[in-house]
Parts: C-alpha cells; structure tokens; sequence
C-alpha cells in the first residue's frame, strides 16, 4: 500500500476588495493625486476614533505601502488600507458626490451601525468573520 499520495494543490479563490471606488470615487481621487505635489504611492484609508458617533473615516496621501497594509487596486487607483480597519472596511464602496452645496468622499459601509447627524463621523461594527 503505497501510503505517499500527493494531490495537487487547490487554486485560491481571489479574495473580495476590501474597498472599491466608483467610476465617480476613481476619477476624482486620480484627479487629485496628479495635481499633487509630489508623487505618492497612493490613497491610505482608515478609521479613527473621533466625532459624536465615535468613529471617522480617513482619507490621505500616501507616500509608501505599510508592511502590513491591505492594498487595493480599483479603477486605476492604489488604495492602501491601515490594517486595524480592515475589519470595519470590508464590503465598502467609496463614492464621490457632487451637490449644488457640497462636493465629498462618500462611504458606503455595509457594518456601519449609526451615524451622527452631522455626517461627520460613524460607528462601524467590525464585520463577523465567514
């Protein structure tokens, strides 16, 4: 009985974005980027502790990859996600609004649980593991 069985190795399956940006989001945020100053590596997007609801998203330059970022491409666009907000990210779309008032970065979070009045800030449930 020959007991050294080798079974080839199984393909991973591609793993869902953490983010992903509308053509809007995308557009924008490549618009921005080569206005700047200088180049960067990319959109670093986090969470923060902060606001009446307890949480705010964060948008920034960034000008390396973490070694522990998540990173991202979507439309074009390198989005490096800080690894403690991986978890309260996951499933979110980001959008770019254009109002006759205002123009912003809008997240579309499937764990966010409330929100303050204001918009300002959010509270985001980690999502449940699968």
């Amino acid at each position: 009985m020959d007991l050294n069985v080798t079974t080839p190795p199984r393909a991973r399956r591609e793993r869902p974005k953490v983010v992903t940006l509308t053509d809007a989001a995308a557009d924008r945020v490549r618009e921005i980027m080569a206005r700047a100053e200088k180049p960067f590596a990319g959109l670093r997007v986090g969470v923060k502790n902060g606001g009446c609801a307890g949480q705010e998203y964060v948008l920034e330059y960034a000008e390396a990859a973490g070694p522990l970022d998540e990173v991202v491409e979507d439309k074009g666009v390198t989005i490096l996600i800080e690894p403690k907000a991986v978890l309260f990210l996951i499933g979110t779309v980001v959008d770019y609004d254009v109002t006759r008032l205002a123009a912003k970065f809008v997240f579309r979070n499937p764990n966010e649980t409330d929100a303050c009045g204001c918009g300002e800030s959010v509270t985001i449930e980690p999502a449940p593991p699968d």
